[in-house]
């Protein structure tokens, strides 16, 4: 009996000690997890402070009052809020006409954009052609090489606009289209635009990714390519349109780059408008502060990137769905 009991005890004994044993695990393994969460939570927010934090802001000071601006205890919060900032930038920057202008101006490119990328890039998905892989490597290059270091070119090209000199042949003259938005329009039908290149690859990466048999059974239905291409494929590439549609939109819009390369008017492109609106200030309404007339710069800011947030705001599920099923992490 004594064996049996003291049999007993050490088998509690042991699952006693097994169950601490399984506890530890339990507890270590829980405070490894919190760690982890407590470690990507301040990730998180030292990333979304950096982000978020001049944005913040710049919001918070354009409704700042001289009397806030002047008081050093106001942070963030302004204690007497005024729209004043607001009035004087949107009637410097012409808002309502210029955003107008804008949109149109952005709107257009994006449409071509998204029809001539979806294009190539089906073509470079679907068809064997000579020099298929050149050519798409040319498209790898347009992504790598960055636009500044092809200034001149590009310059040059349009500042006498002669291909193959058709129009001194024609015309006798050699046109100059810098100050216009003819060059933009140019440089996206030919699939040069901004940003051109990544939008076909995106493109490219997505055509591959579906499966050829839709095709087949669109031609064995009698369809030809081009109904193929627009009423079959390319509504199956709805994830991707709206990813390049949404990046075409937002860096067209904020693009100063070409803008001031092609010298394109400031009442077209709203981005270039902002750049001078405080020496404007200074200049027509007599506010001699810097200080101060930085208070309606971030007035103006403000109006100019609302509605990219806008957009961003009613879009963000359609884009996340976009980017994580358009092939660009592919």
């Amino acid at each position: 009996m004594d064996l049996i009991q003291s049999c007993k005890i050490e088998i509690e004994k042991i699952k006693s000690d097994k169950q601490f044993e399984n506890n530890r695990k339990k507890y270590i393994r829980k405070s490894k997890e919190a760690l982890f969460w407590l470690f990507r939570l301040i990730i998180l927010v030292g990333i979304c402070y950096v982000i978020l934090g001049p944005l913040i802001g710049i919001v918070s000071s354009s409704f700042f009052s001289d009397s806030d601006f002047a008081n050093k205890l106001v942070y963030i919060i302004p204690q007497n809020p005024t729209l004043e900032r607001y009035r004087l930038a949107s009637l410097r920057l012409d808002y309502i006409k210029t955003l107008g202008n804008s949109l149109a101006y952005v709107l257009s490119l994006m449409v071509i954009q998204v029809v001539i990328c979806s294009m190539v890039g089906y073509g470079f998905a679907r068809f064997n052609f000579p020099f298929k892989k050149l050519l798409f490597g040319f498209v790898i290059v347009m992504i790598v090489i960055p636009t500044h270091t092809v200034i001149l070119p590009i310059y040059v090209t349009f500042q006498k606009f002669n291909p193959l000199g058709l129009f001194s042949l024609l015309t006798g003259k050699v046109p100059n289209y810098l100050g216009t938005v003819k060059p933009m329009f140019i440089m996206s039908l030919f699939g040069c635009g901004l940003r051109s290149g990544l939008y076909i690859y995106i493109f490219t990466q997505f055509f591959r990714g579906l499966p050829k048999e839709i095709e087949e059974a669109a031609f064995v239905d009698g369809a030809g390519m081009w109904y193929t291409y627009f009423r079959i494929m390319l509504v199956n590439a709805i994830p991707s349109v709206l990813t390049v549609a949404i990046f075409s939109l937002v860096w067209q819009y904020n693009d100063t780059f070409f803008g001031n390369l092609f010298n394109i008017s400031p009442n077209i492109v709203i981005s270039r408008k902002i750049t001078t609106l405080q020496q404007t200030i200074a200049n027509v309404d007599r506010i001699m502060t810097p200080a101060i007339a930085r208070l309606y710069l971030y007035a103006g800011i403000v109006l100019v990137i609302l509605p990219v947030i806008i957009v961003y705001v009613l879009l963000q599920k359609r884009f996340i769905e976009g980017v994580e099923r358009s092939g660009i992490v592919g």
